[in-house]
C-alpha cells in the first residue's frame, strides 16, 4: 500500500504562495537540498521530500518509479497542492520526471539537476559493497563505519555523505536508507521505463554539470523526444552542482521559475 512520505515545509504558508518541491538522489534525504531551500523559502512555500527508502519516509519491499512517483503524488495531495513546481536531482530527477508523466497537471515547471531521462550502466558498485561491509551489530562507533566504507570507497566526501545517514537507535547503529532494498533493486533504480514516450510538453530545465557525465551529448535527442519543450544549462561543477555552485544553480533556477 503507497503511503505518504515524510517532509518538512519551509517558507510561506499563505495560500497564495507558489510551490517549490525538492527532491533528492540515492542515499540522501531531504536536506541534502538545503542550499536551494534556503534560497527559495523567502518567496516560495518549499516542501523538502524524502523519498521512500530514504531518510525518515516508509520502507518498500520492492522499488518501481511508479511507485515512488506515486507516492509524491499521494503526499502533495494530502497537503492540498494542486499545482507546483519541482526541482529533482539525480534519482529525485527521474522520480520527479515520473511524476509528469503520471500527473502532468500537478505540476508547474521542472527542473533535473544532473541526471538524464535514460537507463544507465551501474556505477555505484564500489558504494553498494562498502555498505554491505558495515556489520550494523558489531560497529562500535562512526568511524568504525567509516573504516570498513573507505575499504571500497575512496573518495572522503562520499563516505561522509553516506555516513550523514548512519545513526544510532536504542544502542544499535542503522542506516536511514534502506541498503538491502537498495542493493537488490539497483538495477532497477538504473533504469528508466519510458525511454520511447513523450512524456511532458511543459516547461522543463535540465542542469548539467559539465564535469560529470550523467548528461551527454547523445542523450540529448533523447531528452527532447520525451520533454520537447526542454531547455539545458551547463555549471563549471561536478553531480553535486547545487553543493558546489549554488549560487549559479539557484539563479538558473530562478531564471526559470519566473520565465513567462
Amino acid at each position: 500500500m503507497l503511503e505518504t512520505l515524510h517532509y518538512q515545509s519551509y517558507g510561506r504558508s499563505d495560500s497564495n504562495a507558489p510551490c517549490l518541491v525538492l527532491i533528492h538522489g540515492l542515499f540522501g534525504s531531504g536536506d541534502n537540498l538545503s542550499m536551494i531551500r534556503r534560497h527559495f523559502e523567502q518567496d516560495y512555500r518549499v516542501i523538502s521530500l524524502d523519498l521512500p527508502d530514504h531518510g525518515q519516509s516508509p520502507w518498500s519491499s520492492a522499488f518501481s518509479f511508479e511507485d515512488y512517483a506515486q507516492q509524491v503524488i499521494l503526499t502533495l495531495s494530502s497537503l492540498g497542492i494542486e499545482k507546483a513546481n519541482i526541482v529533482g536531482h539525480s534519482l529525485g530527477g527521474k522520480v520527479a520526471m515520473y511524476v509528469t508523466y503520471l500527473k502532468p497537471e500537478l505540476v508547474q515547471k521542472l527542473v533535473v539537476v544532473d541526471i538524464a531521462p535514460v537507463s544507465y550502466e551501474p556505477r555505484h558498485n564500489n558504494v553498494l559493497d562498502g555498505l554491505t561491509s558495515v556489520d550494523l551489530s558489531k560497529i562500535d562507533s562512526r568511524k568504525a563505519a567509516q573504516a570498513s566504507l573507505e575499504e571500497f570507497v575512496e573518495d572522503v566526501g562520499t563516505q561522509a555523505f553516506l555516513l550523514k545517514s548512519l545513526y544510532q537507535d536504542a544502542a544499535q547503529w542503522k542506516w536511514r536508507f534502506n541498503v538491502d532494498l537498495i542493493v537488490r533493486e539497483y538495477l532497477s533504480m538504473a533504469h528508466w521505463p519510458l525511454e520511447d514516450v513523450e512524456i511532458f510538453s511543459g516547461d522543463v530545465l535540465f542542469i548539467k554539470g559539465i564535469k560529470s557525465n550523467y548528461i551527454t551529448e547523445k542523450h540529448q535527442s533523447r531528452i527532447l523526444k520525451q520533454f520537447p519543450n526542454a531547455k539545458a544549462k551547463m555549471v563549471d561543477a561536478g553531480h553535486w552542482l547545487h553543493a558546489e555552485k549554488p549560487s549559479i544553480v539557484n539563479k538558473l533556477i530562478t531564471e526559470h521559475l519566473q520565465d513567462q
